[in-house]
Parts: structure tokens; C-alpha cells; sequence
């Protein structure tokens, strides 16, 4: 018969495994959708924003499909941060960017890989009869520039640092309450870096000169996107709860009190 601290052991395990998947296949599948570009206005029926910013640029909210995902990894790293602390959110962000970083090398060796003449055949033309090249779609939609990906990744790496060194020194001086005001707080905040440390990166710095935007355009794009975190990391706080209030159950009310306040010491040494 297990011991009760063995049960205990044993619930932290998986809920530290569940919470890895969620977070782990939320951000890979957000790197591989996010070349697509959707409209949010005609997502929801309205009339697009036609913001204007930085005098030169009238933006909408087009955004990447990616965004859908990534407030799933934002809520994910918050309940990390809250029950396995700074060293669990640290532990699971690096792992992830390795992934990614394989996912896309294999990815891109498969995008060379000859394409069989059959499989051409099959696609050579659209429901519509145009002619249609699968193989360069193929490659257009799993193939991003390198600048995106080492963007994105670098981005990705600060926010999530940011957003664990944020959520524990908001938890040093909230304690065990304010959940809504820890979380939501550190995503605000490493959200706001990461809108434009990603779009600084791959279409600025890293971008050949026939692609490379202007610097106020990069702060346009970044300041909408960053609009679109801001509203759903707010709409999200609900969500936050209702985590918490699953794993406690899982736990058990005390078990769950005793892990938070393990991982608040354990990251008062690395903060």
C-alpha cells in the first residue's frame, strides 16, 4: 500500500507531466500555425479596426494564428510558476525551445525531400482547376524564414523568463492571495516585451534589406498585437481560478498549500 507521501509524490508527478504536455504541444503547434494570418474583425463580424499608428501605418487586427495557442502557454506557465516555482517554469521553457528548435530541423529537412511525381500529379490542380504546385505549398506553409524562428524563440525564452522573475516577486508581496493580480500582472508585462522583441528580431534586424521594415512599423505591428495579448490575458483571469481550483482538488486542499509554498521558497534563492 503507498503511504500518503508517496500518493502525494506521485499526484505532483503527473500534474507536473500534465501541465509539461499542455504547455509543451501548445507552444510547438503555435510555432507551426502562426504563418498563417487571420482577421480578428471578420473572425467576430465586425468592420476592421483601422487603427492608425505612428502617423504612417492604418493597422487592423491581423494577427497569427499562433495567438490562439499562446494565451493556453501563458495560463499554463502561471500554474506552473504557482505549484513547482521559478526552477519548473525555467526547467519546462528551455525544454520546449529545444523541441521547437528540432521540430523545425526536421521539418525543413523534409521540406527538401523530392517529391514524389505521383503525389505532384494527384494535386496538380485546385477544386477550382488552376494549376497547383503542392510541393511549393507544401514548403511555403511548414517553412518559415530563419529570422522568425530565432525570433521567435529568443522572444519566447525572455517572456517566459521575465514572466517567472514578475510572478515571484508579485508573490513575495502578495503571499498566497491575489492570484488574479500575479498571474495576469507577469503576462501583461513579459507580454509586452515579447509583442515586440519577436517582430525587432525577424523583421529588423534579421531581415534582408528587400524585407526589412522600418523601425515605427515594427512598433505599429507590435503595439496591436500586444492590444490583442493584453485583452485576453484580462478575459483569461477567470481561467486562472478555475486551474487552481482543479488542482486542489486533485491534491487536495493542503497537499496544494504545502506545494505552492515550496515552490515560494524555493524561488526566493533564484530571484
Amino acid at each position: 500500500m503507498n503511504s500518503p507521501n508517496s500518493q502525494f509524490i506521485n499526484k505532483k508527478t503527473n500534474l507536473f507531466l500534465v501541465l509539461a504536455g499542455i504547455f509543451i504541444t501548445s507552444a510547438l503547434l503555435a510555432e507551426i500555425v502562426g504563418v498563417k494570418i487571420f482577421s480578428a474583425e471578420k473572425t467576430v463580424g465586425i468592420e476592421p479596426a483601422q487603427i492608425k499608428l505612428f502617423s504612417d501605418y492604418i493597422l487592423d487586427f491581423n494577427l497569427t494564428a499562433g495567438v490562439i495557442l499562446w494565451p493556453i502557454v501563458f495560463l499554463t506557465t502561471d500554474i506552473i510558476n504557482e505549484y513547482f516555482g521559478k526552477a519548473g517554469v525555467k526547467k519546462i521553457s528551455f525544454l520546449t525551445a529545444g523541441l521547437i528548435s528540432f521540430a523545425f530541423l526536421v521539418i525543413y529537412i523534409i521540406t527538401i525531400l523530392p517529391p514524389a511525381d505521383f503525389w505532384m500529379g494527384i494535386y496538380k490542380t485546385d477544386p477550382d482547376g488552376n494549376a497547383f504546385n503542392i510541393d511549393y505549398a507544401f514548403k511555403a506553409i511548414f517553412r518559415q524564414g530563419l529570422g522568425i524562428i530565432i525570433g521567435s524563440l529568443i522572444a519566447f525564452l525572455i517572456g517566459q523568463l521575465l514572466d517567472v522573475f514578475v510572478f515571484q516577486k508579485l508573490r513575495k508581496w502578495t503571499g498566497s492571495k491575489m492570484i488574479w493580480l500575479r498571474a495576469t500582472g507577469s503576462t501583461l508585462i513579459s507580454q509586452f516585451i515579447d509583442s515586440f522583441v519577436v517582430l525587432f528580431i525577424a523583421f529588423y534586424l534579421l531581415a534582408p534589406d528587400n524585407a526589412q521594415w522600418p523601425f515605427s512599423q515594427v512598433m505599429a505591428v507590435g503595439t496591436i498585437n500586444y492590444i490583442y495579448k493584453f485583452a485576453v490575458a484580462i478575459l483569461l483571469t477567470p481561467l486562472i481560478y478555475l486551474g487552481h481550483h482543479l488542482i486542489d482538488g486533485y491534491l487536495g486542499k493542503e497537499n496544494a498549500e504545502l506545494l505552492t509554498a515550496e515552490a515560494a521558497e524555493s524561488s526566493k534563492s533564484l530571484i
